[in-house]
């Protein structure tokens, strides 16, 4: 028996896209306190450039007039994620996204906005091209959310750079804005930082509440509904990636510190079954003085070369694949860290990426640590990376034939609509002729673990034998990804973030 020092009705760990979880709890009647490990709201939510959802069908799109089609969407979405998952939990994800903005649209704190991204398998069947799948968070201004705005997480120029806090909170930092704004309507909600969970309580197999830790002391929550576990992935952890096979390091993750996969080992400790444990969303990263390698994309020229000065991937897939791609040339021995990208002067020193997550900073800096490396011929070039002098040049002037052709027959790079979405729908094959010549050093990045406890539809955990365990849901990182694998198209996270954590709460309600 458990001496409560807490009762809620649902207990929410996470702060993310969970706070779908805890707000659809708040507006349905239940009280709800919501426990976040770290001193910030928004998780690896608020990292997120767009904070999008892929939501086919939803009402912002039926308000643009998209003629899409549940049906067509489903279709794409089992043709790329296969039989990894279950067809049920896919079906689940692809069906109710639309009710879950229905839902967040009748509260005016709830504001979204179509910005078309184009799936990220274009060969698909079904696949939309246009982009027209996706839905972000509209700009909320931080004035409206009041001292609230202070505690949520990022930008990524604030937390790694210092940074200003700016007066809007865009993309993820909007979407957490919005859920914390819509909870704050209620007086049944409490709101917990540096609460981390410490394990969960049992009685007779079910998940009665949870030992949380706050000011040092450990608090007994009741959780009289369930406890929803949506605490983000274990990227921060490198102890748990050794050991559960996940490729690179914790210094390099875009997740925040926080996610440390405590959830997941409370979850594992009372017998929740676990999959995709070896898995992250991937991308490479462009690193930076301090050494971290971090997510970028949105790359206007440039080509990657490995240690033989050949290229060796496709630079404008979408980045989950890329950095697959990358991986398996680690993996093989036919690439090595750092890879290098090469580029002309046409920009200058700077690479030609638009969308580094972690802002670029002083140009002197990056040339001062090595990582960036200039010269005045490509042999040149060459010899300040350690890669063979004749091998670039030659990769280069093939990918100058490539770039005055407009096609990409080593690579097929600008074969799908992914690839010319930042190229103005021209294959991205921009030539490399202007001297000086530069070299950028680039690693392997992640937005974190995908791994997680495997749940049902209605996002209840299960245990080994496939059966529920009464009152444990989960949602997000923390849950195994419906997309298996794969990485379908932009907001598949998030989107399966909030839908599964709405869905939790809908079922605590009907308990």
């Amino acid at each position: 028996m458990t001496d409560w020092n807490e009762e809620v009705d649902v207990l929410v760990a996470g702060s993310g896209g969970g706070l779908a979880g805890a707000y659809t709890a708040a507006r349905e009647g239940l009280s709800v306190a919501v426990v976040e490990a770290t001193d910030k709201f928004g998780g690896t939510t608020s990292y997120s450039g767009g904070g999008g959802v892929w939501f086919p069908c939803n009402p912002v799109l039926r308000r643009e007039g998209v003629d899409d089609t549940v049906e067509d969407a489903l279709t794409y979405f089992r043709a790329v994620v296969g039989d990894r998952t279950p067809a049920g939990l896919q079906e689940t994800y692809v069906r109710s996204g639309a009710q879950v903005i229905e839902y967040l649209e009748r509260d005016e704190a709830f504001k979204f906005q179509m910005f078309p991204w184009p799936d990220y398998f274009g060969k698909a069947p079904k696949a939309r091209l246009d982009g027209k799948r996706h839905i972000v968070p509209a700009p909320l201004r931080a004035a409206k959310l009041g001292e609230l705005s202070e505690s949520v997480r990022g930008p990524l120029g604030t937390d790694r750079h210092g940074d200003p806090q700016p007066d809007y909170l865009i993309g993820g930092r909007a979407l957490v804005g919005r859920f914390l704004l819509g909870l704050s309507k209620f007086p049944n909600v409490a709101l917990h930082l540096n609460t981390p969970l410490v394990e969960l309580v049992t009685e007779d197999g079910a998940v009665t509440g949870a030992i949380v830790e706050r000011d040092g002391q450990r608090v007994a929550i009741r959780a009289r509904k369930g406890v929803l576990l949506a605490a983000g992935g274990f990227e921060g952890n490198d102890e748990l990636r050794q050991r559960y096979g996940v490729p690179g390091a914790a210094r390099d993750t875009m997740g925040p510190c926080g996610n440390q996969g405590r959830a997941h080992e409370a979850g594992i400790a009372v017998g929740a079954d676990t999959d995709l444990m070896d898995q992250a969303w991937w991308s490479p990263g462009l690193v930076h003085p301090d050494g971290r390698a971090a997510f970028a994309l949105w790359f206007t020229g440039g080509i990657f070369v490995n240690q033989a000065g050949e290229r060796f991937v496709n630079e404008s897939a979408p980045y989950d694949r890329l950095g697959r791609d990358i991986i398996e040339h680690l993996d093989a021995g036919t690439a090595t860290l750092p890879f290098w990208m090469i580029y002309d002067d046409t920009e200058g020193v700077v690479p030609p990426i638009k969308a580094s997550n972690v802002p670029i900073v002083e140009a002197e800096k990056y040339l001062e640590a090595g990582l960036w490396k200039t010269a005045d011929t490509l042999e040149e070039l060459a010899v300040e990376i350690g890669v063979p002098a004749a091998a670039l040049a030659a990769t280069v002037a093939r990918f100058n034939e490539f770039a005055a052709a407009g096609v990409d027959p080593d690579f097929g790079r600008g074969d799908e609509a992914y690839d010319r979405a930042f190229s103005n729908g021209e294959p991205p094959l921009t030539p490399i002729v202007k001297g000086p010549f530069h070299a950028a050093a680039f690693g392997i990045s992640d937005l974190g673990t995908k791994g997680g406890l495997r749940t049902d539809t209605a996002a209840r955990v299960l245990d080994t034998a496939g059966e529920p365990i009464p009152g444990l849901y989960a949602a997000g990182n923390t849950m195994a990804a419906v997309s298996g694998t794969v990485y379908p198209g932009g907001g598949n996270p998030i989107g399966a973030s909030v839908l599964f954590s709405h869905l939790a709460a809908l079922d605590m309600r009907a308990r």
